[in-house]
């Protein structure tokens, strides 16, 4: 499995073109020559998957039971605006304004990356969203999510 790290501004040009960070695009060293996927997130933000991750998550629902009317629907709205991404040879990608408009992404961008994928933000949404976090609650929502976590004997010594 990948793991992407780091925090990245980046801005959106006028046709929606997105520069990759160089930092970004040296753990993606198979994004020029298989692509990227972007969909929409869970909040208003967009996701980009590698497309070798994106087809783990196309396996993953391939096995949920289409007979059952909550994971058709989940299927429906997790695909929905999922568009393929390739690199220009200037290292930029051109986001879907339809998942812009969804995310209301227009000028200044923010990626967050996040195990195996990349968020993508307006920088200003992101900024609302982690502006009414204090280091209290933080710690408060470590706790309730990972207090009781059992790591097999990785961390408590």
């Amino acid at each position: 499995m990948i793991q992407l790290i780091g925090e990245y501004d980046c801005k959106l040009d006028t046709k929606g073109r997105m520069v990759v960070p160089a930092a970004l695009k040296r753990q993606l060293p198979d994004a020029e020559r298989e692509g990227l996927v972007v969909n929409r997130g869970f909040e208003k933000n967009l996701v980009i998957y590698t497309k070798e991750e994106w087809n783990k998550k196309m396996l993953q629902l391939s096995k949920l039971n289409q007979y059952n009317v909550k994971n058709r629907n989940f299927i429906r709205q997790f695909m929905r605006g999922a568009t393929e991404l390739t690199l220009d040879s200037a290292g930029r990608v051109l986001l879907p304004k339809t998942l812009l408009e969804y995310a209301n992404i227009q000028g200044d961008v923010f990626l967050q990356c996040q195990f195996d994928k990349i968020e993508v933000w307006a920088k200003a949404e992101y900024e609302n969203l982690m502006e009414g976090n204090s280091d209290e609650d933080f710690a408060s929502l470590a706790e309730e999510v990972m207090g009781g976590f059992d790591f097999g004997g990785l961390g408590d010594e």
